[in-house]
């Protein structure tokens, strides 16, 4: 076996490859272009710009939200990116509800930069400039994570970085090139779960039984999925954006139908991932306290641990999926929808089939964990 050193070396190394290779390889992806109206075969572009003055303005109180102002501005910006970089042009900021941006002297914005064939450009506020405060927003968040989690935090950190590196730079361009969606999420899910659990428990016997625990939940996972989808009608052409996302597969040659069970798996792995190493640490401390506990103890150790977090983890799962429905259960509340409507709606059906899914794996994959520390950690820890 490698020594931890060694192993995170390898790691490193084996991340940095994973990610150039990847980033080369879907680099050239093609790219579907869209004809924006009044545009005709013309250019679209988002840059930056600067307010050099409120030339004027018309905002007044919302009648639904009296602290809310809407209404337009006339701006005289500059434009400060891109090949028009440093045109000087007047645009209509429109204020409402919806996109509430009231620009200031010197403010930054992004604006909306259209060229027709000609070369001819308008200009179009489009909102304010947000960047900044979501970089910053992300950034305080890891040095938080850094700072309290000490060499740990350092090493979440690199692993969320992976994790979102693999999504962005290897599993859309894979669905979006037309590779089929479970293999897409089996590949990813499993260097997200291997890469991120060793970055963050090193070459260990707790870090093996998480890696093996967390992708036989997925499997569950991903079997309770397809039986639901199956046995309820449902397909990728039925979720969110479904007619878009039919226009791009066309061009792309994306395969629609596996989208949802990619998304099923997707959005439970982080919970059945943290469910898996809690009880793989769980049980290592066990053992590493009382070594003379035999596997079935372990295994009963374990088991009674999941017990006391996996109903919470369900909720955690359950909750994050209701508050990002939260707007669409409301609207269905306030409509009275009746009840065999409601049942009966794809968008409920779906809804039901990621967290039920996600649930039930997470459930099942306790007694799997808890199975599987108990059988490699006493023989490693031997070993060592």
């Amino acid at each position: 076996m490698f020594s931890s050193k060694n192993a995170r070396v390898i790691l490193f190394a084996v991340v940095l490859l994973l990610i150039t290779f990847s980033m080369y390889l879907f680099s050239k992806a093609p790219e579907v272009k869209y004809l924006n109206e009044g545009v005709g075969t013309g250019s679209v572009k988002y840059e930056k710009a600067k307010v050099l003055q409120v030339i004027s303005e018309d905002l007044q109180k919302d009648s639904q939200e009296p602290d809310l102002k809407t209404g337009t501005q006339e701006l005289e910006v500059k434009i400060i990116s891109g090949e028009h970089k440093g045109d000087i042009q007047t645009v209509t900021n429109r204020v409402n509800l919806y996109n509430y941006s009231i620009a200031k002297k010197g403010s930054i914005i992004v604006v909306n930069i259209q060229t027709a064939e000609t070369g001819n450009y308008t200009v179009l506020a489009y909102n304010v400039y947000k960047t900044p405060v979501i970089l910053v927003t992300i950034l305080l968040f890891f040095a938080v994570l850094w700072w309290i989690g000490g060499r740990k935090g350092l090493m979440s950190v690199l692993g969320i970085v992976f994790t979102f590196m693999c999504i962005f730079y290897l599993f859309i361009p894979m669905l979006y090139r037309g590779y089929s969606p479970i293999i897409a999420t089996i590949l990813v899910a499993v260097l997200i779960t291997g890469i991120s659990l060793l970055l963050l428990n090193g070459w260990s016997s707790k870090s093996w039984a998480a890696i093996l625990g967390t992708i036989i939940g997925l499997v569950i996972t991903g079997i309770i999925a397809y039986l639901f989808q199956t046995f309820a009608h449902i397909s990728g052409y039925n979720i969110d954006n479904g007619e878009t996302l039919i226009t791009i597969s066309y061009t792309s040659g994306m395969q629609l139908r596996g989208l949802l069970f990619a998304g099923v798996l997707l959005s439970s792995l982080g919970a059945v991932m943290d469910i898996s190493i809690s009880i793989a640490a769980a049980v290592h401390e066990v053992y590493l306290t009382k070594s003379t506990l035999n596997k079935r103890e372990l295994y009963l150790s374990g088991l009674n641990l999941g017990r006391d977090i996996m109903g919470t983890m369900a909720n955690t799962l359950l909750l994050a999926f209701t508050g990002s429905a939260l707007n669409t259960l409301i609207i269905l509340y306030a409509m009275k929808v009746p009840f065999n409507q409601l049942m009966n709606m794809n968008y409920i059906a779906i809804e039901v089939m990621i967290g039920m899914s996600g649930c039930i794996g997470i459930v099942l994959t306790v007694p799997i964990v808890a199975f599987i520390s108990s059988q490699i950690i006493p023989v490693y820890s031997k070993k060592n």
